[in-house]
């Protein structure tokens, strides 16, 4: 009864936070008009691996180190530079029209080569968010050390309902946007690249900033 409550609370939590507007909704969304509904839990896959990496370090006694003002400023900075790197190089393949989206729609890419190009991103651009360590830190770490003093199978039921949070969330946006990709054609498909890679920039800038007032 424990696990449940612990599972469905976690799941309230991390939906609320799951529907913020944040740098992994934004590539949610672009991974979503680029290969369809597959994206959407390919993404959230490797968000999954992260959190759980994580939760077994904070279980592991590396608490400290997260909650670390310090240790948040460096993630705010190297996270903001490979977020607006990463935007970059989209724009910059919009601009060039090295991507199409009608291409897009007709190549069968392996699933070897999906796994590879939306699991790890989705990973990157969960760490590359120094809110996501904040959370982690704080709302996260506090949450994890309560349902650890009942067992591990409290802990992992806090994780499960949390991550499933996030799968559920997700998904449905992944659902509704490749959905939508028929509207599309080429020239609207690469001026929404270039519009959800300027909102990356501008979170990757606003990490870049106020990580940045750490050291002044």
């Amino acid at each position: 009864m424990l696990e449940l409550e612990l599972a469905f609370s976690s799941f309230i939590i991390g939906l609320s936070g799951a529907m913020m507007p944040g740098p992994l909704l934004t590539y949610v969304i672009n991974g979503s008009l680029q290969k369809g509904f597959i994206a959407g839990p390919l993404i959230i896959t490797g968000h999954a691996i992260l959190e759980l990496i994580l939760v077994i370090l904070l279980l592991s006694g590396m608490s400290r180190l997260f909650a670390s003002p310090l240790f948040a400023a460096v993630i705010g900075i190297v996270g903001g530079l490979v977020l607006i790197l990463m935007a970059a190089d989209m724009i910059n393949s919009a601009l060039k029209k090295k991507i199409s989206f009608e291409k897009a729609l007709n190549k069968k890419a392996d699933g070897e080569e999906k796994l590879r190009g939306l699991i790890i991103p989705g990973a990157l651009v969960s760490i590359a968010n120094p809110y996501w360590t904040i959370w982690w830190a704080t709302i996260g770490m506090t949450y994890l050390a309560n349902a650890s003093q009942h067992g591990n199978t409290a802990a992992a039921s806090f994780f499960m309902g949390h991550i499933s949070a996030d799968f559920a969330w997700y998904a449905l946006i992944a659902f509704f946007i490749s959905k939508g990709r028929k509207f599309l054609n080429d020239n609207l498909y690469r001026k929404l690249i270039i519009i959800f890679s300027l909102l990356l920039i501008y979170f990757g800038a606003s990490f870049l900033i106020d990580s940045i007032q750490y050291f002044s």
